[in-house]
């Protein structure tokens, strides 16, 4: 057994041993640097958001370049300063208005009879939204570099990395015209999942965006991935490339483009965790921080805790269909509330259309909920949504099962994903009714079914990692401020032409290599031929 003595120490002494174990505790060197944050508005602005307040917590001084046509962005904030671009190129994406009415075209058009040319008007609508966004985009880093007195004002004030989202890629010109350390937030890039840009993607078991497939496809499954495949490298090279290689011409290079200038950067903070993703190659110079928003509940308003609580062993459904589409169309309304009518269970629904005439008196509507405080509230049994990435991660984070009713963009494919894991069921939107909707609610409900266990297992690995995703997220953009750059984490590959990265030259120069030995093989043999036979012909006449 072991035996400790007490010892006294005298009260300055006792101060003077805490305030030197204070000093020790902190960091050795203070790495808080200056950020310029040129981010995407909409939705991508509630991640960008949340990485920028736990910046300026550790005291970095952010800057954040926006639009004055934002909706969501706001010109004074108590965690940055900003620098207003005057526009009026403004972004569809920055408009509710504007998604919500490309939200009733998608609806209306997938209600159709499923054919090829609904398929062509669907692809038509995508295509004419990111047109738009992304000449928006261009315009805006446009009239940034042709104002003088703004980037001799960006160059001197000494910014240590250009932190931006290249889902479109303002940002990114930005950065690379000013010469900064580039790290990435991101999932998206211009035209495809941000790992087709920098990793191997093999097509086999790598599924692209938009076509739907889980990584085991089928013969078929692969013909619909590489088509959607084609479909993002047209956006490439007939969108993309055409609408941002004015400005990069002017102002950096006339041999660089948009794509070359997205893989040049140091560092991608990837908004991915492998329990949600698919497993794939990918880089050094990637950094996963999936969840990174996810943080513990905290206690409800008294009212919102009071319905909880009245739910009793049935305990609560929460619907949330995400920040910029706040409601359906009327009558797919009508179903949701006729099925949620139904059930035993409680209800609260972030609901901003007209009332439901079949509203239950189970279900309470609101304008405004705090979902990650619903989501980890003890009472909550099943989350519907429309299958946005902030809302999945949320519900992974708690436990919570998903009943999915995918609308637009990647929430297809994100419902793919969960339903593989076996944590979610999807359902079409513009085939609902109430008799399917409240069956796969009950489903999901059902303690003998798998869905919550499954999504059980998925939190407890996704929580069992050696740091939170957002502390790794800090680290390795601090580690980009500390060292300018990451540049030795980086492939060169994007700097080799097509030909040279998949070995055509070498390949060309072996079959020519191996068609010349042949071609004088056979030329030696045909000499070889003619001499016999020209002997041969001289001693028959000989003879």
């Amino acid at each position: 057994m072991l035996w400790c003595r007490a010892v006294t120490i005298p009260f300055p002494c006792q101060l003077c041993t805490v305030v030197v174990c204070l000093l020790m505790s902190l960091p050795t060197q203070c790495y808080a640097g200056k950020i310029l944050v040129y981010p995407v508005d909409g939705s991508h602005w509630l991640n960008m958001n949340i990485l920028l307040h736990e910046l300026h917590k550790r005291g970095h001084e952010l800057t954040v370049v926006r639009s004055s046509t934002s909706w969501y962005i706001p010109e004074q904030a108590d965690h940055y300063t900003s620098i207003t671009i005057p526009t009026t190129h403004a972004s569809n994406l920055e408009d509710p208005e504007y998604m919500a009415a490309f939200l009733k075209r998608n609806i209306e058009i997938r209600s159709g009879d499923g054919s090829i040319l609904s398929f062509i008007a669907l692809q038509q609508e995508t295509l004419t939204l990111l047109m738009e966004a992304h000449k928006a985009s261009a315009e805006m880093v446009r009239d940034i570099l042709h104002n003088k007195d703004l980037v001799r004002s960006l160059k001197n004030t000494g910014y240590d990395i250009m932190l931006t989202d290249p889902g479109f890629a303002g940002g990114v010109v930005l950065g690379r015209y000013l010469d900064l350390p580039m790290v990435f937030n991101v999932r998206w890039i211009t035209n495809a999942e941000g790992h087709f840009a920098i990793a191997p993607s093999p097509l086999s078991y790598i599924p692209t965006i938009g076509s739907q497939v889980s990584d085991k496809m089928s013969f078929a499954n692969k013909l619909k991935n590489l088509l959607h495949y084609g479909i993002g490298q047209y956006i490439d090279h007939g969108i993309t490339r055409p609408l941002y290689q004015g400005v990069i011409s002017e102002f950096i290079d006339p041999n660089a483009n948009v794509y070359s200038l997205i893989q040049g950067a140091d560092l991608w903070l990837m908004r991915v965790d492998f329990v949600f993703e698919f497993p794939r190659p990918t880089m050094p110079n990637v950094v996963y921080m999936g969840g990174f928003q996810c943080k513990p509940s905290k206690p409800l308003p008294s009212e919102l805790e009071e319905f909880m609580q009245s739910s009793g062993e049935h305990g609560v459904i929460v619907m949330s269909l995400g920040t910029l589409l706040g409601s359906l169309l009327p009558e797919i309304s009508e179903v949701i509330a006729a099925a949620f009518a139904r059930l035993p269970q409680k209800v609260v629904w972030r609901h901003l259309g007209e009332r439901p005439s079949t509203l239950g008196n189970n279900t309470l509507v609101v304008d405004w909920l705090p979902q990650n405080d619903l989501l980890g509230h003890p009472k909550t049994r099943a989350f519907v949504t429309h299958g946005g990435t902030n809302g999945i991660y949320e519900a992974i984070y708690h436990g919570v099962p998903i009943l999915g009713l995918p609308l637009i963009f990647d929430q297809f494919d994100n419902m793919v994903r969960l339903t593989s894991r076996g944590v979610a069921k999807a359902l079409e939107v513009t085939a609902l009714d109430v008799d399917t909707l409240t069956q796969a609610l009950r489903d999901i409900l059902d303690k003998k079914k798998p869905y919550r266990e499954n999504m059980r297992r998925l939190s407890v690995l996704h929580h069992d990692q050696p740091m939170k995703p957002m502390d790794t997220a800090i680290f390795w953009l601090e580690f980009v401020v500390r060292h300018k750059g990451a540049a030795h984490l980086r492939t060169e590959s994007y700097k080799l032409p097509w030909y040279a990265y998949y070995n055509v030259d070498v390949l060309a120069f072996i079959l020519g290599f191996v068609l010349a030995i042949v071609f004088l093989f056979l030329m030696t043999c045909r000499a070889l031929c003619k001499i016999v036979c020209r002997k041969k012909q001289t001693k028959d006449k000989l003879q």
